[in-house]
């Protein structure tokens, strides 16, 4: 997989057909073919920077056992309990899922003493307007790392919970109940299976679970977002999925051979040695076709990464210096291989630098992008100078990809003033792309506050004042700008005139109602027009240790006001929203296979 986010223009350039290069960069004994070679991937065509590697000899296997030129994430999902409703949910469950979900209740313990939920029963808990069931549903990357417990050591170390990876999850109410808002709800943990949505026991093997506070999207329902509507019936948990079980990938080899796969399989556990909390090899063979793969705890978040590097591993321990050379040389004369030649030389590694330390001013876009890719990923301060320079001069595709790359390399003062100056760029796509190499290098120029248990709200002068709010992993909430400020004269409703701002012209003060039910008191605050103390006061929720005042609001009805004041122009500046990665990975999910319950 090339890097993520490439330049417009490279991803142009780079979707023609990877041709096949003239010579190879290393290559294999000849050897006899097997009479067992595997139909399906008859014609399958390597790149000449490809040969010598994994990837020549190998495919990807996917989850459920399909030959793939690539490989699929995995689709899981479940039915689940949101609690904490303010008598939104609904008792009027199915009743499959009514008794799949009183049987799931009394196996997490709802109803006994012991496991500290006796006050309430799990018919009591269902049949309560504060609940909501719900369908959850998440995209497992492939090789995901399952959670698990570490031995305890002979030297007296306790044993402690390796995390598995983690994932966003989408929520959406049961369309068959009467449920009418998850609006400040929490996802009571969940058990996401593979295949179709099932109740009881005709489930597959347990893979995942979710849970935590659930975020409502207020961009879904388009115009209706000019009014600050949201809506309420779906949502996402940022980061709230963990994987359960290991996921191996596995590998299947073109041609059968015990003793290629010990060749390959020896080859991928030199580049990645066993890690601490890896309880099996890397690389094992278990057949003379089949390899299987297991993800370094080191890589756990990027499985992505893992496998293109796997892939692109030489099979032989020889000269690295002859091989980046040679790869070198073949993507001089064919530039359309820059994203195998990216690949092979970081799964080469730092012995590949001096190779590639002569590419980065290449006069030609695509050799020259690679190599600096490639020195970025292996974190060479030598491509910081010409990364640097094309984030002052470079176009707006080669400043995007430059400000990128620039927070993959260690610290430099330079750095830091080259990405300061483009958050100043006329552009806000480079902006905002400073600013995330900015927060990657943890600039002191990014100034944070955290909402516990909500979001972080960081701010970064700017010349062109913007609003960005992420709806993946970590909730953030940033402000570019020096001092964004409500324009006035202002006057706003929204969500029924629950909540509503007054300001008059030149006021030094805004004016905000707010009433959490329609029983309920009203509140009146006054607060500075400036859109970071607003945004405290709508967030924070006063204890006693800090009595400061504020309104309690989730972080979707924070976003929601925020964008009703852009869209009715009260906010004078840019408003962008990260990608929905978890609703386009569910539409792809849903267009692959459904993946069905295997026997055990």
């Amino acid at each position: 997989m090339w890097p993520r986010n490439p330049p417009t223009a490279v991803l142009l350039a780079l979707a023609a057909v990877m041709a096949g290069g003239c010579s190879s960069v290393e290559r294999a004994r000849p050897r006899p073919k097997a009479s067992s070679s595997i139909k399906e991937l008859d014609g399958l065509q390597t790149s000449g920077i490809m040969r010598g590697t994994v990837g020549a000899d190998t495919v990807v296997l996917g989850w459920d056992d399909s030959t793939s030129p690539m490989y699929r994430p995995v689709r899981i999902r479940g039915y689940g309990l949101v609690v904490g409703l303010d008598g939104t949910g609904a008792r009027d469950t199915p009743p499959d899922v009514r008794a799949h979900m009183l049987q799931v209740m009394a196996r997490h313990g709802i109803g006994s003493e012991r496991a500290g939920y006796g006050h309430i029963t799990p018919e009591a808990m269902l049949d309560s307007e504060g609940t909501a069931v719900v369908i959850v549903e998440g995209i497992v990357p492939p090789g995901s790392v399952g959670r698990r417990r570490t031995p305890p050591s002979a030297s007296g170390r306790l044993p402690e919970v390796l995390p598995g990876t983690t994932f966003d999850v989408h929520v959406y109410a049961d369309p068959r109940t009467g449920t009418t808002s998850l609006e400040g709800g929490r996802l009571y943990t969940t058990d996401l299976f593979p295949g179709p949505l099932l109740t009881g026991d005709r489930q597959a093997r347990r893979l995942g679970q979710a849970a935590g506070p659930i975020f409502l999207n207020p961009f879904v329902e388009g115009e209706d977002a000019a009014a600050g509507d949201i809506n309420t019936l779906s949502g996402r948990i940022l980061n709230g999925g963990q994987v359960l079980q290991d996921m191996p990938l596995k590998l299947r080899l073109i041609n059968p051979s015990h003793t290629r796969v010990r060749m390959i399989q020896d080859a991928i556990n030199r580049r990645f040695p066993i890690e601490r909390g890896q309880v099996a090899p890397t690389a094992r063979g278990v057949s003379d076709a089949v390899i299987e793969l297991t993800v370094p705890p080191s890589m756990r978040d990027d499985p992505d990464t893992f496998v293109q590097i796997v892939m692109h591993v030489s099979l032989r321990q020889v000269d690295t210096d002859r091989i980046a050379n040679s790869t070198r040389r073949a993507l001089q004369r064919d530039p359309s291989d820059a994203p195998s030649a990216y690949w092979r030389w970081v799964a080469l590694g730092p012995q590949a630098l001096p190779m590639v330390r002569k590419m980065y001013d290449y006069p030609e876009a695509l050799p020259r992008l690679a190599a600096l890719r490639a020195g970025a990923a292996l974190e060479d301060p030598v491509a910081a100078e010409s990364l640097r320079a094309m984030a002052s001069e470079g176009t707006l595709a080669q400043r995007l990809e430059a400000a990128h790359l620039l927070a993959n390399l260690p610290p430099d003062p330079r750095t830091e003033e080259t990405l300061r100056s483009l958050l100043d760029d006329a552009d806000v796509e480079v902006r905002l792309r400073a600013y995330e190499a900015l927060e990657k290098l943890g600039s002191p120029i990014v100034h944070r506050d955290r909402i516990p248990d909500k979001f972080e709200l960081h701010q970064v002068p700017s010349a062109w004042p913007a609003v960005y709010v992420t709806q993946a992993r970590f909730p953030r909430l940033v402000l570019l700008g020096d001092a964004v400020e409500v324009e006035r004269p202002l006057t706003l409703g929204l969500w029924d005139n629950s909540l509503m701002m007054r300001g008059e012209a030149e006021a030094e003060e805004v004016e905000v109602f707010h009433r959490e039910a329609a029983t309920a008191p009203a509140t009146i605050h006054r607060v500075s027009p400036d859109l970071r103390e607003l945004v405290l006061l709508l967030a924070n929720a006063p204890t006693v240790e800090d009595p400061s005042p504020g309104m309690d609001l989730t972080y979707s009805e924070v976003v929601g006001v925020l964008h009703a004041l852009w869209r009715r122009q009260y906010v004078a500046a840019d408003f962008k929203a990260q990608q929905d990665r978890v609703m386009a990975e569910l539409r792809r999910g849903a267009m692959g296979t459904e993946y069905e319950a295997r026997p055990e």
